[in-house]
């Protein structure tokens, strides 16, 4: 079967919890939890394929959640330079602080997002996720490529913005996009304002089309912001072991369900972000359809309307 949902990035993660405890050499970077996020809300991760650089020091045997997932890792290439790897420091109250345990020097060419490191199995997907740091836009060229030719594009912050940006920097980020992701903090950050519907005023003013604002423990807002129509999701209630990685998984499935409608995609996103947070790193292989179904079903029972400020 053809890949049909793409999304990038490797980073080895060694994670210090706010209590101290440490957990060294987990699979993260965004890229495998929004994988397998897709995989889990499609049911089989066959049309989803992940694109990364690793050294010749990775570990082959972390990636076992995403080959039980079923997920395409001919994107996963080996080069010359080390596997991205950081520390990950969590504080109460959902603050995290990255640090580089690698060259940075060598960030760019193992976390590149562009045509040349896509095989050729992935070339005619039709939907593509990736992070992006709020400062720099080296990805926004491929991002208007993908949807010159029809390509459905999504992108999250991967932290607040360390300034506020202005509204052509803004319109630059919306305008590459068909879906925009920040959680609650980034989208305060990026515009300099904690009022929501001055938020989404100004994110449909230059250009917005999709924002999807999450909440956590809150659950999630899913807008189609020129239709002026949203709905809110909560968080489907489980026992939180680990929350690196829910926003990217999230992300994922809202991504591949979106033509089932705004419902249906934000009741997967809250599910495989659930499911997520249950374990440190990744689950080991992607849930049972019955558990999975019993999920969806909460989940669609706490979704409402939300009404476009005025």
């Amino acid at each position: 079967m053809s890949v049909r949902y793409v999304t990038f990035g490797v980073i080895v993660d060694d994670i210090v919890f706010p209590r101290g405890e440490t957990c060294m050499g987990v699979l993260g970077g965004g890229g495998p939890q929004t994988a397998w996020g897709m995989a889990a809300a499609l049911g089989t991760g066959e049309q989803v394929g992940l694109v990364a650089g690793v050294g010749a020091d990775f570990d082959e045997a972390i990636l076992a959640p995403l080959h039980a997932a079923g997920v395409n890792l001919e994107g996963v290439r080996q080069t010359a330079y080390p596997t991205p790897r950081a520390w990950q420091v969590l504080e109460f109250g959902g603050r995290r602080t990255q640090v580089w345990r690698v060259p940075t020097e060598s960030l760019g060419p193992q976390l590149a997002r562009n045509w040349d490191v896509l095989p050729p199995s992935y070339r005619d997907a039709r939907a593509f996720h990736w992070g992006v740091h709020p400062d720099e836009a080296r990805s926004l060229n491929f991002a208007r490529q993908l949807r010159e030719q029809g390509r459905r594009v999504s992108l999250e912050p991967f932290r607040p913005a360390a300034r506020p940006l202005e509204d052509e920097a803004l319109a630059a980020w919306l305008s590459a996009c068909d879906v925009f992701s920040p959680n609650l903090l980034e989208a305060y950050s990026l515009a300099e304002c904690a009022d929501e519907a001055t938020i989404l005023e100004r994110f449909r003013a230059l250009g917005g089309q999709m924002l999807a604002l999450r909440r956590g423990a809150d659950g999630a807002d899913v807008w189609d912001l020129q239709a002026r129509e949203g709905v809110h999701v909560a968080a489907v209630p489980v026992d939180v072991v680990d929350e690196v990685g829910a926003g990217n998984a999230f992300c994922g499935a809202l991504l591949v369900r979106l033509a089932d409608g705004l419902e249906v995609a934000a009741c997967h996103a809250s599910v495989t972000a659930a499911y997520v947070v249950e374990h440190i790193g990744l689950p080991p292989k992607l849930p049972a359809p019955e558990s999975y179904q019993a999920r969806l079903r909460q989940a669609h029972t706490t979704l409402r309307a939300l009404r476009w400020p005025h």
